[in-house]
């Protein structure tokens, strides 16, 4: 191989100056080690986990790569220069390296000639993938380091109504305690509560496509957009194109990274509501970590001292305290979840998941070893400064979470609901609308083919149907019995002696359909007899309707709706 041909070498030489010059010198000190001494075995490995590889080679585009074209080779915990590998083959990368150094110390910015596709040398799967992984991992890490700095901090409590904040956590608190003297919740709590519900309401808003700001029309989304200096100024390296069909206009949508630049812009998707959501929590004094999760969402937690425990809270959905919400409202495919403070990165996967087995069947991204040992040397790089105390606190909290994950867990009826937060469309598209389709039909039994007749009722206080017309068969839980549900849960306030199916919280809208079939029997539909009950609070209202495929009916709560002479085979009950 000519040295001019080292596809790696290009690739590290597109790093700015001092990434490049710090990566540079540390693969030629590897390389003049061998050189020096190649039969020194301590020379020819690499321990993938050493804090000098993993934080100035792991994260470098190209780095990784030059080893590999030396002739180190993946073993599984080191990369190993192997006694068959070239010498030679290695001295003219150390040497392509050096030279390209040399421009760079003497002011030189000559470019590197493209590399040929022969020479290039593609690491293994799954050191590709764990280097991708790493270099998610510290850019996490690095990005919350921003929601420490004052003036950010006092930025965002310029937006947020502190003081209003404070007094209603304050009522609700002495609320909770004239309920339930031991209530285990304190002010703070009721804090992040108010600031959860004031953020989804009233501060920041959802982007599924912009409205265009020429002339009000809808728009679609197009081709990416190139960004300007002053979108990368606020982290955008991603402009979306909303384009308008009407007037032809190209809106732009940069999605901001700066968590400061989010307070002003207040739109966006899940990444930027995490972001300045996590950056208010830390400016009013509540102890958060922004919630990366592999599937494409992102949230974030806040530490409960009253409780001794981590809360998940997500703005966008105006949710907390709901971790199965995730796998089991919005049937979600989980695999990596990683939490991020200013103290520690944590791999919180076990909170969001009932399903474990299932989880661990698809952690397939990298080795769990490698993620453990590269997690710990992030969290050491990152205490080191630390206080004694704080870190023997971090380390008791550490304990308390990891039986919490190991604890068994069943689904609250809050976390039963799909997504809110974005259109039907999307929610529909990424499989998050939590629309359960049971498919159950109620077809005539043969008794009640003979009687001619079919009766079923629900009781909300036993959860149960029963189906009068065929000897008072039973059919436990409400779900049971459906076609169709969205946003649909049972609940059960005991303080109150109240039992009803409702609205999802947080889901603006929400449905449940029965379905009945009777052509399949030979059947036609004579008369139908239905009683309904239902009741709002606020400004919530209920349709009740009666669907066939060319008919609608709508039904009114309370009075038995009788109708006649009804010439269809299949209805739906909505």
């Amino acid at each position: 191989m000519a040295s001019s041909e080292s596809s790696a070498v290009t690739e590290l030489c597109q790093n700015g100056r001092q990434v490049f010059m710090d990566a540079s010198q540390l693969l030629l000190t590897y390389a003049d080690n061998i050189l020096r001494s190649p039969n020194e075995e301590k020379y020819r490995s690499i321990r993938i986990g050493n804090t000098a590889f993993s934080t100035r080679l792991l994260p470098v585009p190209g780095a990784v790569e030059c080893l590999f074209e030396m002739g180190f080779e993946e073993g599984e915990t080191h990369l190993v220069f192997p006694k068959k590998a070239s010498v030679e083959k290695l001295r003219k990368v150390r040497d392509r390296i050096a030279s390209e150094r040399d421009k760079r110390v003497n002011g030189s910015n000559v470019a590197v000639p493209a590399a040929t596709e022969s020479a290039q040398q593609v690491p293994s799967p799954s050191l590709a993938s764990e280097i991708k992984f790493f270099k998610t991992l510290q850019s996490n890490a690095q990005h919350v380091v921003m929601y420490e700095l004052a003036e950010l901090q006092q930025k965002a409590r310029e937006h947020v109504p502190v003081s209003e904040l404070k007094a209603k956590a304050q009522e609700k608190l002495q609320q909770a305690r004239s309920l339930e003297s031991d209530t285990s919740m304190n002010e703070d709590d009721f804090l992040m509560l108010e600031l959860l519900r004031w953020f989804k309401e009233q501060f920041f808003s959802w982007v599924n496509n912009l409205p265009c700001s020429r002339c009000g029309e809808q728009t679609e989304a197009k081709e990416a957009l190139a960004p300007s200096d002053d979108d990368l100024r606020w982290g955008a390296s991603r402009v979306e194109n909303h384009y308008c069909n009407k007037c032809q206009y190209i809106n732009r949508f940069p999605r901001y990274n700066d968590p400061g630049k989010l307070l002003e812009t207040r739109r966006g998707r899940c990444g930027e509501w995490a972001n300045c959501f996590t950056l208010c929590c830390r400016a009013l004094g509540l102890e958060a970590r922004y919630v990366w999760d592999a599937t494409d969402h992102v949230w974030t937690e806040v530490f409960s001292s009253s409780q001794n425990r981590w809360l998940h809270c997500d703005p966008c959905e105006n949710a907390c305290d709901k971790p199965l919400l995730y796998e089991v409202g919005w049937g979600k495919k989980l695999s990596y979840i990683i939490a991020f403070s200013k103290d520690e990165v944590v791999d919180v996967t076990w909170r969001y998941s009932c399903k474990h087995e299932e989880v661990i069947s698809r952690r397939k991204d990298v080795r769990e070893n490698w993620l453990r040992e590269t997690i710990a040397g992030l969290n050491k790089t990152r205490q080191q400064s630390l206080p004694e105390q704080r870190k023997k606190e971090l380390l008791g909290r550490l304990i308390v979470e990891i039986v919490e994950f190991m604890s068994p867990k069943t689904p609250k009826p809050g976390e039963l609901g799909g997504r809110v937060s974005g259109s039907v469309a999307w929610r529909v598209a990424r499989g998050e609308a939590g629309l359960q389709a049971k498919n159950v039909i109620f077809v005539p039994s043969e008794k009640e083919k003979a009687d001619k007749r079919f009766h079923l009722q629900y009781n909300i206080v036993d959860d149960r149907y029963t189906r009068v017309s065929n000897n008072s068969e039973v059919i436990s839980g409400w779900e049971n019995g459906v076609w169709v549900t969205e946003s649909i849960s049972r609940k059960v306030e005991n303080d109150w002696k109240m039992v009803y199916l409702a609205r999802t919280e947080g889901a603006s809208s929400a449905k449940i359909v029965w379905k009945f079939e009777s052509a399949s029997v030979g059947l036609s539909i004579e008369s139908i007899s239905v009683r309904t009950s239902s009741q709002t609070f606020h400004t919530g209202s209920i349709t009740w309707q009666l669907r066939s495929l060319d008919t609608q009916v709508e039904v009114h709560a309370g009075p038995e709706l009788k109708l006649s002479q009804v010439d269809v085979e299949t209805w739906h009950c909505a």
